[in-house]
């Protein structure tokens, strides 16, 4: 390879424009920093120190003087709402919706964060006044999902059945059928209290209509036909819930018994239970099942059932009921230690949650049918929830 002459000339020119690139870069950003307001500076100042207050103060001067800044605005509200201070998000989001010449999508995301702010702070009719203002827009579907989510919070069932149902009808890939039929039971729920029993009944069709497979319809029907003395037609309504879903058996069970019991037919309410206990296990079928057999076949049955079920699948609330089973087939000095070991089972365990939700794992001793926690509809499950065994 020969050695050319001007590869030596182009050393230094290339080493030049370098030289000169890193140079202009370096005065632009210069001019760029320049350009930014004092304000700003004085604003970042005050963050870092923790005062929190005069950087509000110092940013909304920098928005009066630099329209461009918006952004940093809504990352700042957005900030302070999630670091629990509202007051704050609430006073930057205002400060920008204050401003003449913010444009409209600035505007309308604004109104969207000044709800949520209202939201979190807990002023539910100040946050359905704001995102009520987003009728159109790009925000207009989130602001209706948000007003749905405040209907349920005031427990506003009406209300919160009918903007579910807007949103349903407005946008078909969006399913709320799960929610419009709980709706419906709570609006049941509140025609029992009143004991307009027509209403009651209504609503329940509505439910059912609105999502076949929802249990708590079935289980107040069931309720509805005990009260009124129709033992054959609330057995009927509460099997239908094997159809529906075999798991929630657990809840149905006391009525269940309630019904067969009615019509004499105890022995065959109990053989159903147990079948259940046995593919789906749970703390309410297994206290209903363990109480009817030892009331209807004695001490010997009822400790043979709480054998089988400990040995498919056991538990801190099975081991007691064993304990008590065993205790009742025993006698003398025998008899005294294990009921003293059931009840000291027992007081270890009485604490412990039965139910787990699915969606956030919040974790309670009663069901709900809408968590506490998430506030998710039917995610929890009445399926045994030992925490013991798996922690």
């Amino acid at each position: 390879m020969e050695f050319e002459v001007w590869w030596l000339l182009a050393i230094p020119v290339i080493f030049g424009m370098g030289w000169a690139a890193a140079r202009f870069d370096l005065r632009s950003l210069l001019s760029e920093s320049s350009n930014l307001p004092r304000s700003y500076f004085r604003g970042l100042n005050f963050l870092l120190n923790e005062q929190p207050d005069k950087a509000i103060d110092a940013f909304i001067e920098v928005a009066k003087l630099d329209p461009e800044t918006t952004e940093l605005h809504f990352a700042l509200g957005s900030l302070f709402r999630r670091r629990g201070e509202t007051e704050r998000a609430i006073r930057v989001h205002q400060n920008l919706l204050s401003r003449d010449d913010l444009p409209q999508a600035d505007q309308e995301h604004a109104l969207f964060e000044l709800g949520h702010d209202f939201l979190k702070a807990g002023l539910l009719d100040r946050a359905e006044d704001t995102f009520g203002r987003l009728q159109t827009g790009s925000y207009a579907k989130a602001a209706q999902h948000s007003v749905l989510t405040i209907y349920q919070i005031e427990k506003e069932w009406q209300k919160a059945l009918v903007a579910a149902e807007q949103i349903a009808e407005q946008d078909p890939s969006v399913s709320y059928q799960k929610e419009i039929a709980q709706f419906h039971c709570e609006l049941a729920q509140e025609a029992m209290q009143r004991k307009d029993m027509p209403a009651v009944a209504g609503e329940l069709d509505a439910a059912l209509r609105a999502n076949p497979a929802n249990v708590r319809a079935t289980l107040l029907r069931g309720d509805l036909l005990l009260a009124a003395g129709d033992a054959q037609g609330a057995l009927r309504a509460l099997r239908d819930i094997e159809q529906q879903n075999p798991i929630y058996l657990g809840l149905a069970a006391k009525r269940l018994m309630r019904a067969y019991e009615a019509l004499g037919r105890a022995p065959e309410g109990v053989a159903l239970l147990r079948d259940a206990l046995f593919k789906n296990p749970s703390d309410d079928l297994l206290e209903i099942v363990y109480e009817k057999t030892l009331a209807l076949e004695g001490a010997g049955a009822a400790l043979a059932l709480m054998r089988e079920s400990m040995q498919r699948a056991p538990s801190a609330q099975g081991m007691t009921k064993l304990l008590e089973a065993r205790a009742a087939a025993a006698d003398g000095q025998t008899q005294a230690d294990l009921q003293l070991m059931a009840k000291l089972v027992q007081q270890r365990t009485k604490s412990l949650p039965r139910y787990v939700c699915d969606q956030c794992g919040f974790r309670a001793r009663l069901f709900y049918w809408q968590c506490p926690g998430c506030t998710g509809w039917e995610t929890y499950t009445p399926r045994r929830a030992d925490v013991a065994a798996s922690t």
